[in-house]
């Protein structure tokens, strides 16, 4: 090795020591004739000292130092003089005294400075992302990606679970977003597509007898990026045969337990809170509580359908509801402010948000004249109403209001600092509905996919009261991200048959969409689950990011561009005419 230490080991016990480094100049200071030099490599930094008075000629060469040269230094360590210790440094007790200068490679300078504290724009980041990822920040995150990876793997392996590669180059099958595909040159005018998941692969996994199956997989869909998302992404992919919800469970407690601590030496509790679907959207809005703060939702239909409001009394009429909440010591809103919650409620599609201020001892707003004194009481009481108080209502229907006024709430989590940012709350959603209603379509739709068994007690609802069914659907939640989410399969044939009954898709329509998971299944398929927890979102969460970006190594751009690269790029004529492919694009 062209060094004998990394530039972020050495301590007091190495004083005295001869040494070499190797890495990047930081920066590079003059201070009254003596040069400091910055070293930094992936494991730190360690402070360089090039004094003229030592070697005049290595300190002349170290005057030609500039921002990201990489350097060979040699010297003997000592310790830093009183004063000047730093404490914000690891090595910060003591100094290299230089005695040889290497220049390994020289640099450009560079278009920002690799420094946590002055953050360039995006597009710079994304456009030198080998620059960015230099930066200790970046350089933690990949650590903590391999610890948490090194963690799962490990773990799972210790449960009997096998890793099994599944394929890249698929067919197509529905998955609820768009196909990345990639044409074949020996099958011309065929397309294999990408995989959204390998859900198909690792239910056919357990028809072959692996009845513990797990893969840190490769995943990617077609769909518009976000904060949470991109169109690459990475799973740890499990499925179990002869497993029941309460064993995934387990496996998946112990699992996240693993990384955190592996990962980033945190301690999470378990077992993991629990509610269910209907329970997180009535309290929470969500099917994604952030449980790390307060502020719950509560019905307050069957007090205002007394009332003489027609905003009200028109969703009741229509079998939708009423939400409040509760804004604790926010009477003093201004209009400004309430205008800024009614958009958000409006984006998730609710038609208008009331309010209503209690200041001494009465409930204070324009709508109250539509309601009696009585009913008022009731709403303080029910609402918990003090002076000072806020409350929020949006009338719709159930999953319209529950949503809009959720929003809300976890908009006032932030904008009020309610929320502990070091927390991590966890919990599982369970009983999901098995079908949601497409008022586009008019017909019912998979709320997972197909393969999702409904529960015991609700197969005799299936073809009276689809909407009242619950499948053996979980969701795994931390601090209002949903990580992963997973189900019990159907692996019986007539049970099956019923459910694609609902959604009016023919056996013949799940065979030509799904052909050879159903054919497989003809061969005894054995009870199984599974579930996927997001590993790029997992560690999102894990290192406190609003931002997925900030856990990849190369991750696109909101135009799912990469402007490192230049990808997507047009293609070679020649790759196109192996390909059988003619571009026939519309000039704007």
């Amino acid at each position: 090795m062209l060094r004998t230490n990394t530039c972020g080991e050495l301590r007091r016990k190495d004083i005295n020591k001869t040494i070499t480094l190797c890495g990047w100049v930081q920066s590079r200071r003059d201070h009254g004739g003596v040069i400091f030099i910055d070293l930094r490599d992936r494991y730190g930094l360690t402070q360089v000292v090039f004094d003229p008075s030592h070697l005049a000629k290595l300190h002349k060469e170290a005057e030609h130092l500039g921002r990201e040269f990489v350097i060979k230094v040699k010297g003997k360590l000592r310790e830093r003089k009183k004063g000047m210790i730093n404490p914000n440094m690891d090595t910060g007790e003591v100094e290299m005294f230089a005695d040889e200068l290497e220049i390994l490679n020289k640099s450009d300078v560079p278009p920002f400075e690799i420094d946590d504290r002055k953050l360039a724009n995006e597009f710079l980041r994304l456009k030198y992302r080998y620059l960015d990822l230099r930066r200790p920040e970046m350089q933690r995150n990949l650590l903590v990606r391999h610890k948490v990876a090194l963690a799962a793997r490990e773990y799972l392996s210790s449960k009997g679970f096998l890793e099994i590669e599944t394929p890249l180059l698929i067919r197509s099958t529905p998955e609820g977003a768009r196909d990345f595909v990639v044409p074949s040159r020996v099958s011309p005018g065929k397309f294999y597509s990408l995989p959204q998941s390998p859900q198909l692969y690792k239910q056919i996994l357990m028809v072959s007898g692996c009845d513990r199956y797990f893969q840190i997989a490769r995943c990617l869909r077609d769909e518009d990026n976000r904060g949470d998302r991109q169109p690459e992404f990475t799973q740890i992919d499990i499925e179990m045969s002869f497993a029941e919800q309460e064993d995934i469970f387990q496996v998946v407690e112990g699992l996240m337990k693993e990384c955190f601590k592996k990962g980033i030496n945190a301690e999470i509790k378990t077992p993991f809170k629990r509610m269910t679907y209907d329970e997180a959207m009535n309290k929470y809005g969500v099917d994604k509580p952030d449980l790390r703060f307060g502020l719950e939702l509560c019905d307050v239909s069957e007090i205002v359908k007394h009332s003489n409001f027609g905003v009200f009394k028109q969703a009741l009429d229509n079998k939708g509801v009423v939400k409040c909440l509760n804004v604790k010591k926010c009477a003093e809103f201004s209009r400004k402010d309430i205008d800024e919650l009614e958009e958000v409620a409006k984006v998730y599609r609710a038609k208008g948000l009331a309010w209503m201020k209690m200041a001494n001892g009465k409930l204070e707003s324009s709508v109250t004249k539509y309601f009696s004194e009585e009913l008022l009481i009731k709403l303080i009481k029910h609402t918990n109403a003090k002076n000072g108080d806020l409350l929020l209502f949006v009338a719709d229907e159930f999953r319209i209001a529950c949503s809009a006024l959720g929003q809300i709430r976890n908009h006032l989590g932030k904008k009020l600092n309610l929320i502990n940012k070091d927390a991590f709350e966890i919990c599982w959603v369970t009983d999901f509905p098995l079908f949601e209603w497409d008022n586009d379509t008019e017909r019912w739709l998979a709320m997972h996919h197909i393969f999702t068994a409904p529960r015991d007690e609700d197969l005799e609802l299936l073809e009276t009261d689809p909407g009242k069914v619950k499948g053996k659907l979980y969701d795994m939640v931390i601090n209002g991200y949903e990580i992963c989410s997973g189900s019990i399969r159907i692996n019986r044939r007539d049970v099956q048959q019923r459910v694609m009954d609902v959604i009016g898709l023919t056996m013949e329509d799940a065979e030509q969409q799904f052909g050879f998971l159903m054919e497989a299944f003809r061969y005894g398929a054995p009870p199984h689950g599974g579930i996927a927890p997001g590993f790029d979102r997992l560690l999102m969460v894990m290192l406190g990011y609003d931002d997925i970006r900030e856990v990849y190594a190369f991750p696109k751009n909101k135009k799912m561009e990469c402007p490192m690269d230049g990808c997507p790029s047009d293609p070679d004529k020649q790759m196109l005419k192996d390909l059988h492919i003619k571009l026939d694009i519309a000039k704007k």
